[in-house]
């Protein structure tokens, strides 16, 4: 098997499609983005190019939301990543709601929604990264088995730099920390 060289760029694709929620001028405002990392277990991180207009709402509020729609959404999605909120009000493409911090906007029809805290920005030459506490997670009773949120059920919505691509999940594959005992010495 040979090997074809890439450059220098990503090659984690495809990743969940999330809208990121925060409030710019007094409105709602939603961003598609693909870029947001784990940090730790109540810790994420979304990287934002420096140009984009939610992160001003993000500095000025210090809070944001991560909403993970459903396939279902894919077009109201995609147009959130077409306009601008600078120059178009995305505030009535989804209906909001509020939690704990009563400042990061979430989207009722998303079936799971974080509301986090800015707790640190990472200036980065393009982009900044945006790391906040996980203050609650609010998620449908719909799409839950037992008292854990069910990705068949959820329906993500994936996007691949790669194309670009949008991309829905595939089938259930196995049992993390199970599958490979059988190599186990």
């Amino acid at each position: 098997m040979s090997k074809k060289t890439l450059g220098p760029r990503i090659g984690l694709y495809p990743m969940l499609t999330a809208l990121v929620g925060t409030k710019v001028g007094g409105r709602p405002n939603y961003l598609p983005i693909a870029h947001v990392g784990v940090v730790d277990l109540t810790a994420i991180s979304i990287s934002l190019g420096k140009s984009h207009y939610s992160n001003a709402g993000i500095k000025e509020n210090e809070s944001f939301s991560v909403n993970l729609p459903s396939t279902g959404l894919i077009k109201k999605v995609d147009y959130c990543g077409l306009v601008s909120g600078k120059n178009v009000d995305k505030s009535s493409v989804f209906e909001e709601f509020y939690g704990q911090l009563g400042t990061a906007p979430m989207i009722k029809e998303c079936p799971l929604n974080m509301e986090c805290r800015l707790v640190q920005i990472v200036d980065r030459p393009r982009a900044e990264l945006f790391i906040g506490e996980v203050v609650e997670v609010y998620c449908d009773e719909e799409i839950l088995t037992g008292d854990q949120p069910d990705m068949a059920k959820l329906d993500p919505l994936f996007f691949s730099m790669f194309g670009p691509s949008y991309w829905k999940m595939g089938p259930w594959l196995g049992q993390p920390w199970s599958i490979g005992k059988e190599l186990k010495g």
